[in-house]
């Protein structure tokens, strides 16, 4: 029996030797060696028997889960920027588009370059400081054209174009007319 007992022992040690082993903790503490990887309700330590090294398989997994969430906020947080920069484009071509059909509709009022377009990505200089507040920039530009239309002084608005004395908490819009009038309007003027 002892012989018996001593060969099983033998050729599991060998068997061993050439392989990893598995070190699984449960939660009461009790500890069992394997040859297979622990199941998820365990705590894991992958033995490499040739080198005598050994791997916490369990933080190993917790840090491949944490590095899995960190990538699925981080795609998460670039497609939620990719959506606000798609509504603010489309946010922007709307408010041109009503500027376009503004022109268009009241040919006396307004010459046809009045209010030309700001493309996003081909902005003046000056605009570009500004492209934060594009959506907003387009629509004081017609705001401001009207409101120039309707003080009298001006026949017909040959342009309306955002002028070098605005910064970011206060736009300025400079608004010319045909028969010599100009205004300015800033941002308060035109809520």
């Amino acid at each position: 029996m002892m012989r018996l007992t001593i060969f099983i022992l033998a050729i599991s040690v060998s068997t061993i030797a050439h392989a990893d082993a598995f070190k699984c903790v449960d939660s009461l503490g009790k500890t069992i060696y394997q040859a297979k990887p622990c199941d998820e309700n365990h705590q894991s330590v992958q033995i490499n028997f040739k080198t005598g090294g050994a791997i916490d398989k369990s933080e190993q997994l917790k840090r491949q889960a944490q590095q899995r969430e960190l990538q699925k906020q981080q795609e998460l947080t670039e497609q939620q920027l990719q959506q606000k920069q798609e509504q603010f484009l489309a946010n922007a071509k709307e408010e041109t588009e009503i500027n376009q059909t503004l022109i268009k509709n009241n040919p006396v009022q307004f010459t046809a370059y009045a209010i030309p377009p700001y493309e996003y990505d081909k902005l003046k200089p000056l605009v570009q400081s500004f492209q934060s507040r594009l959506p907003e920039i387009e629509r004081m530009r017609r705001l401001a054209a009207q409101k120039q239309l309707a003080s009298g002084r001006c026949d017909r608005v040959e342009s309306s174009e955002l002028n070098v004395r605005s910064t970011l908490e206060n736009l300025v819009f400079l608004v010319d007319c045909s028969n010599g009038e100009s205004a300015y309007f800033n941002e308060t003027e035109l809520q």
